[in-house]
């Protein structure tokens, strides 16, 4: 039969025809069915939509009966039509009912065609209904045909994808406009109600059909051999030349690029009458449909590179040279960013007066980005599958922090239910406001200090709201991240400066620059490394550069004339490292007294507790420091050897496990012994059934984020200390106990009405 119709150029053309005519969509609908069974000299054309229920509903046929058009409906995966829907693949059969799957539907009158091809109706690789052709005669449809049919399958995905088309008296609602709703992992805490900005905008193609196919081909060509060269320029780069993971990462791109079976597919769409940016949209979609069924992990995962080189080779089609930019210009009031992945520096970007939520596919609670976010005060949601293909830009979206929940598009009741909730979460802030005068003193009089963790200066308002005893953890980082240039001695200086300030005679403690990792300045040259968040970073980095860390250190010392001064050094993993910074702080604390400066009414050095290797040496670093502040995020995932931001392990080990207990219980003894205060400042401590294990412990004084005063003060004046000492410490000592000891507390703290809840 190849031929035998118009071909899909001329189907095409006279689409584009019927996509302008001035009539309503479902018009528009029923003049498709009737071009596509001419052209192809079919004798039935149909198309089914997916609805919100799950069911395919008929919506236009050339054919069957009329009068079945929105009463005939099956379930995905139902006959031949659900089965399609189901695979998102071709189904192309002679003799249809035959085959086992054929679902029959006595309203259509469809029992007279033996012969069936459907296609599914892709966008963004996710189904949105089926386009059948059907004819009496036993055949078999040819490739080209099989091809027509795809391509037109497009326009009709972007008809269902607007919201053009509607169920006639109210029915159920189209697949492609629907609300949606998934679960992924919470990172921060609220609830944000805004409109989808995506962090990576995709190309939106509103050209589908092209007006000459060989000029397409020639603009694809040429895109192509730019993309390629951009990606040989990435790889000769020096800071990625070394042979090495990232190398091995980029060099399987390359390949993907060169990939000769993925530019003839390009080319054969291009070919069928679409535009090159069409051709792109439709080989991915494609691609994306049928990876997302895969069962494979690493078949999944290389989806998110092919992703990735669509989004690069639409960009070069559309706008040649400008790269990757994130959309961090205009954002629209109350701003929810989905992205696949992000780090610290990209959210900090963003306008945080207008920024509300954030999404991602990607990300675990311990990750940087998690951090910033909870020190922004917004919600936050990660290893939410697919996030970027749930969502268009603008659309409605409510970001559940505490549940892990995002809703796309939520309909009225799920709104209502939200604001209802945002309420409550307010009345329960208010609760929490009324305890900040209140001492903070378990029920057995043990007298604990609550501090704040924060980065930015609109953080510190929090210390009156909360009640809090200062800032325990102050990460001087963030001012470097959102800077575009290294931040100048005056500069840090007023920061520090306006931040004592601001706390208003209680103490902050200042961490030193601790970038590295993911923590990346876009100004400042790192080599890449294989093992980043082992490498040269945080102290490593001052020491190793002494100008950078003195000229924060004296920021500081100047900031803090007549006044008391805290300052902890991040990632020491010596006592050694220790005793260098500390002589760098005495020689800038001499340079000041030397020049006449005002210093400090006091000072306190102390270091933060997160590499293993400092577990060994606690006795020596607690005689020497003045201070310990445990960073239990990067010592659990270096006890432990397992990434905090890789979400496939981030959470395979509990922070209440007997073995990490036993390490901060370790640190909590070594400061009692020596009279030295001892801090723990990770995210643990913000968990109020993990506070009250800290509590057990040994730890008198815990940082957590502003959210987190509130319930972590509630279950603390409800505790007895000792009585969960009792408990846990027989627990933690016992050789063949459970290795986590989380049920055992929630037993208690269920037996004794604690609330532990966030």
């Amino acid at each position: 039969m190849r031929g035998a119709y118009g071909g899909p150029r001329v189907l095409l053309r006279r689409l584009r025809e019927v996509m302008a005519e001035p009539v309503t969509a479902q018009e528009r609908l029923d003049r498709i069915v009737v071009l596509i069974a001419a052209n192809m000299v079919a004798e039935v054309c149909s198309v089914y939509v997916l609805r919100v229920d799950g069911d395919l509903e008929l919506y236009a046929t050339e054919g069957l009966n009329r009068d079945a058009v929105h009463r005939t409906t099956m379930r995905k995966g139902e006959g031949l039509v659900g089965l399609v829907a189901d695979e998102a693949e071709p189904v192309n059969l002679a003799d249809a009912q035959a085959h086992p799957a054929f679902s029959y539907k006595p309203e259509t009158g469809e029992e007279i065609y033996h012969s069936f091809m459907g296609v599914p109706i892709l966008r963004s690789g996710n189904t949105l209904g089926v386009l059948v052709v059907q004819n009496k005669a036993h055949r078999s449809y040819s490739d080209e045909e099989i091809e027509a049919l795809q391509t037109t399958a497009m326009v009709i995905a972007e008809m269902i994808a607007s919201g053009e088309l509607a169920p006639p008296g109210g029915g159920v609602e189209p697949v492609g406009r629907r609300p949606a709703h998934a679960g992924g992992s919470p990172l921060s805490e609220g609830i944000g109600l805004g409109h989808v900005v995506l962090h990576e905008p995709r190309v939106v193609v509103k050209n589908l059909i092209a007006e000459d196919a060989a000029a397409e081909l020639k603009r694809l060509d040429s895109a192509l051999a730019r993309l390629r060269a951009s990606i040989d320029v990435l790889l000769d780069e020096g800071d990625v030349a070394r042979a090495g993971e990232h190398r091995d990462v980029l060099e399987a791109f390359r390949m993907f690029a060169n990939d000769r079976g993925w530019g003839r597919r390009l080319h054969e769409a291009v070919l069928t009458g679409l535009t090159a940016e069409a051709a792109v949209e439709r080989v991915q979609s494609d691609t994306r449909a049928r990876m997302q069924r895969q069962t494979d992990p690493y078949l999944r995962e290389r989806l998110h590179d092919l992703d990735d080189l669509a989004n690069r080779l639409l960009r070069e089609l559309t706008s040649p040279g400008l790269g990757m930019a994130p959309a961090v210009a205009e954002l629209p009031e109350n701003a929810i960013v989905v992205a696949r992945s992000m780090g610290p520096a990209a959210l900090l970007d963003y306008d945080r007066s207008r920024l509300r939520g954030l999404v991602l596919e990607e990300g675990s609670g311990s990750s940087h980005v998690a951090i910033v976010a909870r020190a922004l005060g917004i919600a936050a949601v990660g290893q939410l599958e697919n996030a970027t293909g749930l969502v268009e830009a603008g659309d409605a979206i409510i970001v559940d922090g505490v549940s892990g929940e995002v809703h796309v598009r939520p309909t009225p009741d799920v709104e209502r239910a939200y604001a209802d909730k945002v309420r409550f979460r307010a009345r329960r802030q208010e609760q929490y406001r009324a305890l900040r005068e209140k001492p903070t003193r378990s029920q057995d009089g043990v007298d604990v200090s609550l501090y704040l963790n924060a980065g930015l200066l609109v953080d510190l308002p929090h210390i009156e709201e909360t009640g809090a005893d200062g800032v325990g953890l102050f990460r001087t980082e963030l001012q470097f991240m959102v800077a575009t240039s290294l931040p100048k001695t005056a500069a840090q200086e007023a920061l520090y400066r306006s931040v004592l300030e601001a706390a208003r005679g209680k103490p902050v403690t200042f961490r030193t620059l601790d970038v590295g990792g993911d923590k990346v300045l876009p100004y400042m040259s790192m080599e890449s490394e294989e093992n980043p968040a082992l490498g040269w970073r945080a102290i490593r980095l001052g020491l190793d550069r002494p100008a950078l860390l003195r000229t924060q250190v004296r920021a500081m010392l100047r900031a803090a004339a007549g006044r008391d001064l805290r300052i902890m050094f991040p990632m020491v993993a010596a006592v050694s490292e220790f005793d260098e910074a500390v002589a760098v702080v005495q020689r800038e604390r001499a340079r000041l007294d030397a020049h006449g400066h005002r210093a400090p009414s006091s000072m306190s050095l102390g270091v933060m507790v997160e590499v293993p290797s400092l577990l060994f040496q606690l006795d020596e670093i607690a005689r020497k420091a003045d201070f310990l502040s445990v960073g239990s995020n990067d010592l659990m995932q270096f006890l432990y050897a397992a990434d905090r931001g890789n979400p496939r392990i981030a959470t395979r080990f509990d922070p209440l496990s007997r073995g990490f207990l036993r390490s901060l219980r370790a640190v909590a003894r070594a400061g009692a012994k020596h009279g030295t205060q001892v801090t723990l400042c990770g995210e643990m401590a913000a968990r109020p059934l993990e506070a009250m294990a800290l509590l057990a412990i040994g730890y008198r004084a815990m940082s957590v984020s502003p959210a987190a005063v509130g319930p972590v003060k509630t279950m603390l004046l409800s505790l007895d200390v000792a009585e969960a000492a009792a408990l846990l410490e027989p627990l933690i000592d016992a050789e063949d106990g459970p290795a986590c000891l989380r049920p055992a507390l929630q037993a208690y703290a269920a037996k004794r009405g604690l609330p532990v809840e966030p």
